[in-house]
């Protein structure tokens, strides 16, 4: 009986020097009903060019080569764009690894889900603590969910897995998300994140052959592409808090001492101080806005909303940190220790306001 939700549903499989494992994974999921397979080679030598033909030679199954080696992320994006141009009646994309790691099982359960027709991102979820799990991979994931969750606000328990399913709606925004290698299927969390698409994990069977030993993902150089990604923007924000504090302070200090005594406003008094700090808070506060909107959260579109936005977030920082410093002395802390306290928590919930709210990037129409 044939399995409509797998009929209207593509698999996409992007693959470098694979093994016999490859056909084998493409012929279980012909026989689990999935009638489209796209299989993207990302530049492998001849000496793998029989296992492409052969896959090539199933039925409804196209494979796409890449001269050289381009990584993860442009081999997906490859896929993307034969798959919009050539694919018009699909309900959505299935993603999944050339190693046969993800169950047909499983990809018909996303193909399932895709029959709803939401605007969502699948993340087929392994479980971390069973026991053939390799250390690394448990730790490397645990780590790397608890990250995702500090920063961009959602727990999400495998954020490394390559089977994803995402209506055929999502194409042109999946192609569009910048990366080119394993830093991509990351960025695309990220994207959905601050596009508010829900991301729906979804449980699968955990699969790893000896260690995980035929993967092409390098520890070191892909972990560091990877976690470069998730804290870029942190790094940007802070980066931008820090030239913006020393800009406070400077124009404050030229305030104080060198333009404000010649108009009538002496070094010292309540009104040169005043004046003095809120408007060098004001330059700053206004520079640091266009620098967060264009440098860090690279939002598009006019200002003015999220200018607003930013302005009442301000607002709100100052007073709850005022609040909280008086409430902490009102139990014994000392004001300076109470001050570090509430300006740190502040400081990262600025970050995710920001990042969720004022600099949110508009939905499109579904």
């Amino acid at each position: 009986m044939a399995n409509h939700a797998a009929e209207q549903a593509v698999i996409l499989i992007p693959s470098l020097e694979p093994d016999e494992r490859l056909p084998a994974y493409i012929q279980k999921l012909k026989e689990g009903g999935f009638a489209h397979i796209v299989v993207i080679d990302d530049g492998s030598s001849e000496k793998y060019q029989p296992i492409f033909e052969e896959v090539d030679a199933v039925e409804d199954t196209v494979v796409l080569h890449h001269e050289v080696n381009k990584g993860k992320g442009v081999a997906l994006k490859t896929g993307y764009k034969y798959i919009m141009e050539n694919m018009p009646d699909i309900t959505g994309v299935i993603t999944a690894d050339a190693d046969g790691q993800h169950t047909v099982a499983d990809c018909l359960h996303l193909a399932e889900q895709l029959e709803k027709g939401e605007r969502a991102l699948y993340l087929g979820s392994r479980d971390f603590n069973l026991e053939n799990v390799p250390p690394k991979s448990r730790s490397g994931n645990k780590i790397t969910s608890v990250i995702f969750k500090l920063l961009y606000g959602q727990y999400l328990p495998d954020t490394q897995t390559g089977l994803r399913a995402f209506r055929k709606e999502e194409l042109p925004f999946m192609a569009e998300v910048e990366g080119e290698r394993y830093e991509y299927e990351m960025k695309v969390l990220i994207a959905c994140s601050r596009a508010r698409i829900p991301m729906i994990p979804i449980t699968i069977e955990t699969i790893y052959e000896n260690e995980n030993e035929g993967t092409h993902f390098h520890p070191i150089r892909d972990s560091w592409r990877i976690y470069k990604v998730i804290f870029g923007s942190f790094i940007k924000f802070m980066s931008v808090s820090l030239i913006c504090f020393l800009i406070d302070q400077l124009l404050a200090l030229v305030l104080r001492k060198w333009i404000l005594p010649p108009v009538g406003f002496a070094r010292g008094s309540m009104l040169n101080l005043q004046i003095s700090g809120w408007g060098a808070r004001l330059v700053s506060s206004v520079i640091n806005f266009i620098m967060n909107k264009n440098l860090v959260f690279k939002m598009k579109g006019k200002a003015g909303k999220p200018a607003l936005k930013y302005a009442i977030l301000c607002i709100a920082i100052i007073t709850i940190s005022n609040a909280g410093v008086w409430a902490l002395g009102k139990i014994g802390m000392a004001d300076w220790l109470a001050k570090i306290l509430m300006d740190t928590m502040l400081y990262f919930l600025s970050y995710r306001f920001q990042e969720r709210w004022v600099f949110k990037e508009e939905r499109p129409h579904e």
